[in-house]
């Protein structure tokens, strides 16, 4: 496997330096472009801009990536069956740690896989991804994206999409100014010099300017094509069962819906792309297609990398993983499928993504759910169906005032109570506003607030 891995960082490499060029380039010829003599400066405003791309990449991307794309991080309580395959995943794989999980309130079932530390590391799953495949189909769904995390595509494809954006960038300020502006003119031209230079230079700048983005987003989808074969044997051998994978991105591929939240710099990321579900063989495809990836999968006589290297090449020809990678590999029998649903119903996994995001759940008499946002400073809400106002859970501090504020209790801070009624889910404030969670398996005496990190007594 190392051998393949090398032969993509190469390949990554090379790919990412040709959209380097390619972004060095348009900045020359767009500053000619917009004036003669200008593809210094052109080339300086390409730096800057590719500078401030890589900034920000060096910083905190995976933070930007999630928030653009409404992502919040779960707890273990928040499902626990989720967490339990995203451990059992990256304890089969090796990894040596256990990424974050994070959940996007969208019906399109789909995942991608974040992060260049492992600190920063996370597997992004959408809750339509929750409730509409099985168990072994969502194993081998995180089976996939953790083995892009085990072979470090994800910086590299972080990387690449940095590079497209910034050409992006600058291709749409030079074509914005030359259509407000037009074409400045340098005293050279305005006595009648440069002559077929300059039109070559201007014909090479308009070209550039159009082609630039179209030939930097080739270069980008190819970087993800090849990955996604490798992806796909690490998910086949972490579950020891092929067809959950093939199942699943038949269910994905073939979902009416679409990611809300997808563009064409993050759809690379994604196990299928949202915008093209269906893949293809063509020159703008990301990933290969659907159905040939199936058809690999299902041709496996083992979950080994062995079997899927037979496979890939009787159905497609050539190599996916590479002779050396392959010597000493033992052979891996398929297990039997867990014939287990779905791990969480849509009205659950709709529960889950607001509890994620702060929202506590009431119920009223009359039946009607009500959710109320984080910090709401009432104590009762009115429901909206039969007028009955409903008090807010909340801890109780009989011995002290309530917390205003969320910053860091005292050591010697007394502990809150929060007294449970049911068995069920609850949800309850802090005192410092703070929405608390509580599953139906905890147990634990007490739970500690994310905010003011007070410590709270469950009776």
């Amino acid at each position: 496997m190392w051998e393949q891995i090398q032969a993509n960082r190469r390949r990554s490499a090379v790919l990412i330096i040709g959209m380097a060029l390619v972004l060095l380039a348009l900045g020359y010829t767009g500053g000619e472009l917009m004036m003669p003599g200008a593809g210094i400066f052109g080339l300086g405003v390409a730096l800057i801009i590719w500078g401030i791309q890589i900034a920000m990449y060096a910083a905190t991307p995976e933070s930007l990536l999630l928030q653009g794309a409404l992502a919040r991080e779960l707890q273990k309580e928040d499902s626990p069956q989720l967490f339990n395959i995203v451990e059992e995943m990256a304890i089969a794989s090796g990894l040596g740690f256990v990424p974050k999980i994070h959940l996007v309130d969208d019906p399109a079932p789909n995942a991608f896989a974040v992060g260049r530390k492992p600190e920063n590391s996370a597997v992004i799953v959408t809750t339509g991804l929750l409730h509409r495949l099985d168990r072994d189909e969502i194993q081998g769904v995180i089976a996939h994206e953790i083995g892009h995390l085990k072979n470090r595509d994800v910086q590299f494809m972080m990387l690449a999409a940095v590079m497209l954006g910034s050409i992006v960038i600058l291709s749409e300020i030079i074509w914005r100014s030359v259509r407000l502006g037009g074409r400045g003119r340098s005293r050279n031209d305005s006595r009648g010099g440069g002559g077929q230079g300059q039109l070559i230079i201007l014909i090479i700048s308009l070209l550039l300017v159009v082609l630039g983005p179209l030939l930097a987003q080739l270069l980008y989808f190819a970087c993800s094509r090849k990955r996604e074969h490798l992806a796909d044997a690490s998910s086949a051998q972490f579950t020891r069962y092929p067809e959950g994978l093939a199942s699943a991105l038949e269910k994905i591929a073939h979902t009416p819906t679409t990611v809300s939240f997808a563009s064409k710099a993050t759809a690379p990321m994604f196990i299928i792309n949202p915008l093209a579900a269906a893949g293809g063989n063509g020159l703008f495809s990301t990933h290969p297609p659907t159905e040939e990836r199936v058809r690999i999968l299902r041709s496996m006589s083992g979950a080994s990398f062995a079997a899927y290297e037979a496979a890939f090449h009787k159905t497609c020809g050539g190599s996916a993983i590479g002779t050396q990678s392959l010597r000493g590999v033992q052979s891996t029998p398929i297990r039997d499928a867990s014939n287990e649903g779905p791990i969480e119903t849509r009205i659950d996994a709709t529960y889950i993504s607001r509890r994620a995001m702060g929202y506590l759940r009431l119920r009223c008499n009359c039946g009607l759910e009500i959710s109320v946002p984080q910090g709401y400073e009432q104590d009762t809400i009115r429901c909206i169906r039969c007028g009955s106002a409903l008090p807010i859970p909340k801890v109780v501090a009989p011995e002290e005032p309530p917390i205003i504020s969320a910053t860091p209790a005292p050591p010697n801070a007394p502990m809150l109570q929060y007294k449970r009624t049911g068995t069920g889910w609850e949800s309850f404030q802090c005192a410092c506003g703070r929405t608390i969670q509580l599953s139906p398996s905890f147990v634990a005496p007490q739970i500690r607030c994310g905010g003011c990190r007070r410590l709270i007594g469950i009776v």
